[in-house]
């Protein structure tokens, strides 16, 4: 029956961290192109109380044996990077990514991180940059004599000389994948930055065979779909209490035993 109590407590344990990662994804339902993360569940090991094959008598054996389970584990915690659906804000320096990349971000500390937040601003040098400073990498700069920004979906940025109506073109904005996006690790701020097991940076242009373009004055919403984020939560919650049952159950059979002796 004790072994009943820890098993209960594993459920408990595993469910309340389902609990946290569902809450955190409704937390972030409105995040500009956050992305969701799904807990995955391992059983834990098994006591076996009678080995599988073991002789029953002098010519027979045990077909199945007798392995009690102790609980479950969190695995791991799976980030998908499905699309989220792209929504217009007229912002000429807002870029949707259609399709797989990052963009690529230098830090203060000249770590570069990857995004597909493309909700960009200047800085006071005209320089492209995240919502918390961080320059866009290849640094693309416009002047404030500059008008009518133009981001093409291969990521060419241009703007008009309002004096003349010349165009001047400032740069290409490119695009980076990994070859296991799932193993980027978060920093916040919708930021990654690349782990042995994402793989190493590849770099590209938008709009090539394997990477998406580039769509100004949109950007990607997050992918978490609230109803069934909402199912999800539920489904933690009611597991969480029939565990918690179970270890109410079992309390209440070692009480039993324990009054016996009255």
């Amino acid at each position: 029956m004790v072994r009943g109590l820890y098993t209960a407590a594993a459920g408990m344990n595993a469910q309340q961290n389902n609990i946290d990662v569902t809450s955190n994804n409704i937390a972030n339902v409105n995040t500009t192109a956050f992305k969701k993360d799904r807990t995955e569940f391992t059983d834990l090991m098994y006591q076996s109380l009678n080995y599988t094959a073991n002789a029953t008598s002098d010519n027979t054996t045990n077909p199945t044996g007798m392995d009690v389970g102790l609980g479950v584990k969190v695995s791991g915690v799976q980030k998908s990077f499905l699309q989220g659906s792209l929504k217009e804000t007229g912002n000429d320096l807002d870029i949707a990514i259609q399709g797989k990349g990052f963009f690529k971000i230098e830090t203060p500390t000249g770590e570069e991180v990857f995004s597909r937040d493309g909700s960009f601003k200047r800085d006071s040098e005209g320089a492209m940059v995240t919502a918390q400073g961080y320059k866009l990498i290849p640094e693309i700069v416009i002047p404030n004599t500059l008008t009518n920004i133009s981001i093409a979906p291969d990521g060419t940025v241009s703007a008009m000389n309002p004096t003349d109506g010349t165009i001047s073109t400032l740069g290409q904005i490119t695009l980076t994948d990994f070859i296991n996006p799932a193993g980027l690790a978060p920093k916040g701020n919708g930021l990654y930055s690349s782990t042995t097991v994402s793989g190493d940076p590849i770099e590209g242009l938008a709009g090539s065979e394997a990477f998406g373009s580039l769509q100004q004055g949109m950007l990607e919403s997050s992918n978490v779909q609230l109803v069934n984020a909402m199912v999800d939560l539920i489904t933690a919650q009611r597991a969480y209490e029939s565990n918690s049952k179970s270890l109410t159950t079992t309390d209440q059979m070692l009480q039993q035993v324990n009054q016996l002796k009255r």
